[in-house]
């Protein structure tokens, strides 16, 4: 066994003992006036993938927030809410959720019972109330260009699979991004299974955890007025910013700003 390869191990076998006997990972995370930072779990939503939140991401690593930007599934929303919920179960101490989309209906489920959870942050997103399903609250107002002729479906060995049609993916999903970026964001597009859609949501966090929403006036996916509906219901924290559907790409320093708020 090479000198190399036995470190790697060596360094495995540790980060295995910290996570088995709980050694809180926030330990060694930045402080702030010897406060503690929450780390930020940023949460993508259906027809993306975690690469969206990066430019966010650079902003809040630079001012000292730890950060993560686990995978969504897309598989289901309790699926997916148990995964992330997983994920949490692994960090340490205080945390700030950011949901972008169906991440937020995520975020919203996943963070139910967690004492760790601070703030949940929706950002163009989903805040379901106990029952309600994606497709009930994004046709709830007009304006949605999200039906099935903009979808090409796919079908698995479990279901089918949505994806976003390529001559409709920049107007609809992310207008104001240069279509250079969008032909790669279609390419890399992660679908969604459509069973998701239409799957009801459970007790919802947002009860009981104070909640941030930025609302994408010019969303063509979630119209603005189901933003505000749900924002205004859940209470939350509300600004507004005349973006497309993927703010956190398009204006990165207000979703950041937003975000350091709830953080604080």
């Amino acid at each position: 066994m090479t000198t190399t390869r036995r470190n790697l191990l060596a360094g495995s076998a540790a980060v295995a003992a910290g996570a088995a006997v709980g050694v809180p990972a926030a330990e060694a995370q930045p402080r702030h006036g010897g406060k503690q930072k929450p780390t930020v779990v940023l949460v993508h939503g259906a027809f993306a993938d975690a690469s969206g939140w990066n430019d966010v991401a650079a902003r809040l690593m630079r001012a000292g927030y730890p950060v993560i930007a686990p995978a969504n599934p897309l598989r289901g929303v309790a699926v997916d809410s148990a995964y992330l919920a997983s994920v949490l179960a692994t960090l340490g101490g205080p945390l700030v959720l950011v949901g972008h989309s169906y991440g937020g209906n995520v975020i919203t489920n996943a963070a139910t019972g967690n004492a760790n959870v601070k703030a949940l942050v929706y950002i163009a997103a989903f805040a379901p109330d106990q029952g309600e399903t994606l497709l009930g609250l994004q046709t709830k107002y007009p304006g949605s260009q999200i039906d099935e002729t903009a979808l090409d479906f796919r079908p698995h060995s479990a279901g089918v699979d949505a994806y976003i049609k390529k001559e409709l993916f920049h107007d609809v999903f992310a207008g104001d991004v240069p279509k250079a970026v969008t032909s790669l964001m279609w390419v890399s597009q992660r679908p969604v299974d459509t069973g998701a859609l239409q799957e009801p949501s459970g007790a919802p966090a947002w009860k009981t955890i104070p909640s941030w929403c930025l609302v994408s006036r010019n969303d063509k996916v979630l119209p603005a007025a189901a933003q505000r509906f749900m924002a205004q219901r859940a209470r939350a924290h509300t600004v507004e910013a005349g973006t497309s559907h993927v703010a956190m790409i398009a204006q990165p320093a207000p979703v950041a700003d937003l975000i350091k708020r709830a953080a604080g």
